[in-house]
């Protein structure tokens, strides 16, 4: 499979951007779209270019740091699939594939497709994490949970802040995200000491680092690799009213 790829190229956070054509040959179908990127970045070495930044760990679909707007989606067209997870058979041979970073502004570009999300390591540190000493990890019956608290904390602790939900929205809001957090901890048993603090806490580092508002349009569910739902929007809303 051949395609030509249009690739966001950015020098650093200074310096503008632009699209830059490349050509993507002999793909195999059964690629994922990083290793297609891969096969790019040696044929550009060889040539004596510079290779294509991008972010890219685990390649399992769980660490959340390939973040990449795939012809205008993030993480590209396969529902609950994350980049690294995406193969070439999605597309057809000879397309044309636009690739760019996450666009937000409380996530500046680094480098090419490389932005700096420590945004959300930030409003972890405000408040979402559980603070008391609960010793090594219970037996699982120890503590009991009801079922259905169980599988909502399971849900929404899914959630691997990639990022999409931001990239998606067209106000750059990061509810989704921080919702899933606030709503994990809040369903659990050891999340109830500091359950009303974490909720403010969380929302007003939302709000410092610049991420807009909710609008309800539900772009963020719709592109959310772990498919967590806006649900979680909700709770998180409660959790704030009556905190």
């Amino acid at each position: 499979m051949n395609f030509k790829l249009k690739v966001w190229r950015q020098k650093d956070a200074r310096n503008k951007g632009g699209l830059v054509e490349i050509e993507a040959k002999g793909v195999s179908a059964d690629m994922s779209f990083l290793e297609m990127l891969d096969g790019v970045n040696e044929e550009l070495i060889q040539k004596g270019s510079e290779p294509i930044a991008f972010d890219h760990d685990c390649r399992e679909g769980i660490c959340g740091t390939c973040s990449l707007v795939i012809n205008g989606i993030p993480h590209g067209p396969e529902r609950g699939t994350a980049a690294c997870q995406l193969h070439m058979r999605k597309f057809k041979d000879g397309d044309t594939i636009v690739i760019e970073p996450w666009r937000a502004r409380a996530f500046p570009v680094v480098k090419d497709l490389v932005v700096d999300r420590s945004a959300f390591d930030r409003i972890i540190q405000a408040g979402g994490f559980v603070s008391v000493n609960t010793g090594s990890a219970p037996e699982a019956n120890a503590i009991p949970i009801g079922k259905e608290s169980a599988e909502r904390a399971m849900d929404a602790a899914a959630c691997i802040g990639c990022g999409a939900c931001v990239a998606a929205c067209k106000n750059a809001s990061a509810m989704l995200f921080v919702a899933a957090k606030v709503s994990h901890l809040a369903e659990l048993p050891q999340g109830q000491v500091e359950r009303g603090a974490r909720v403010k806490k969380m929302v007003a580092q939302m709000d410092r680092e610049g991420f807009g508002n909710c609008t309800n349009q539900y772009e963020c569910e719709a592109v959310c690799p772990k498919e967590i739902s806006v649900g979680v929007i909700a709770k998180m809303n409660r959790e704030y009213r009556q905190s």
